[in-house]
């Protein structure tokens, strides 16, 4: 029997079920179809955004999704703006935001910090990406469009390319593309930024999955279902020659496309620099703009979930007192 996600956190891919997964792709779907029957779903409920790295598309598509649903949004985007920048923990600013919020996302440079966060709070906590280990929603986008653009999640042949070594994005999607039955990835990478040993664990230990590992992205391209094309990635290298020496190692462009099959999607969790030259961007087969906008859904149904709003009223949670109530206080 499938449990609620009510009340509980997102902190790695692999914290919900296949099943559950797909019951919440089919609400996110629900949500794409008729935005307007969900708009005050989560009225009177507040969203904490603690983002202690830079962040566009996270954090305005989390705080899109909670204003869509009719709720509102606090928060800092930089640690400077917090009060970690006079020392305060982890777990002493999630336990103050917790009195003031009904739900929190996290950013961090460091590897699991979110999960010290929800260690500590007493609401659910969803981690926005930490460092290169983690970034949850995005696989959750990811695999909504995989879902939506080739109408399964099993069985497909995958091409990963550019920096997959720091990528946690890549990371995530690999660990939970696994899962799936009769997965094939394809490593597209420099050596200098192969996919860590513990991936290359998680795709041994999935459900009949299997990786080749490729320098040239050219090699592959005839094969696939997906090309996943990342950038490198400048704030985790502390090198900075051997940032330039490989930032320019995988650019997809008109005459790569032609090596695709018709039917591939090409994929990019953004911002892009180079590695996707724009005039990919009019390609039908580019659908990372429209992933974009998948993670907005995505992050509304999460949302609903984690606070049991899916199926409720939509009334104000806070209460409303009475003159008389006021009155008595002073």
């Amino acid at each position: 029997m499938q449990r609620t996600l009510q009340g509980r956190n997102l902190i790695e891919p692999l914290d919900f079920s296949v099943d559950e997964l797909e019951g919440l792709f089919d609400l996110s779907m629900r949500v794409m179809k008729d935005p307007g029957s969900f708009a005050k779903k989560c009225a009177g409920r507040l969203l904490a955004t603690l983002f202690y790295e830079p962040s566009t598309r996270t954090r305005f598509s989390f705080e899109a999704a909670m204003l869509r649903l009719g709720g509102q949004v606090i928060g800092f985007s930089g640690e400077q703006s917090s009060s970690a920048a006079k020392g305060e923990s982890i777990a002493d600013t999630v336990r103050t935001v917790a009195c003031y919020a009904d739900i929190a996302v996290i950013r961090h440079p460091k590897e699991g910090a979110p999960r010290v966060a929800a260690q500590n709070a007493d609401i659910p906590v969803i981690n926005g990406g930490d460092g290169g280990h983690q970034h949850p929603t995005q696989t959750l986008t990811d695999l909504l469009t995989v879902r939506k653009e080739k109408k399964r999640l099993a069985g497909l042949r995958v091409g990963l390319c550019g920096d997959l070594k720091f990528g946690r994005t890549v990371h995530s999607l690999i660990k939970a593309l696994a899962r799936y039955e009769g997965m094939e990835f394809f490593l597209i990478s420099p050596e200098e930024l192969v996919v860590p040993e513990y991936v290359r664990n998680d795709i041994r230990n999935g459900n009949d999955s299997r990786y080749t590992e490729v320098t040239r992205m050219q090699d592959v391209l005839p094969q696939l279902d997906i090309l996943y094309m990342t950038r490198v990635q400048k704030e985790r290298f502390f090198n900075e020659e051997d940032y330039v020496r490989l930032k320019d190692s995988y650019i997809l462009d008109a005459d790569k496309m032609k090596l695709a099959p018709a039917d591939m999607i090409v994929m990019h969790p953004l911002p892009r620099v180079n590695e996707i030259s724009t005039e990919v961007d009019a390609d039908p087969r580019a659908v990372y703009f429209k992933q974009a906008k998948n993670g907005m859904y995505v992050r509304m149904a999460l949302i609903l979930s984690l606070l049991g709003a899916e199926n409720g009223s939509g009334e104000n949670t806070v209460p409303i007192l009475s003159r008389e109530e006021v009155k008595s206080w002073k």
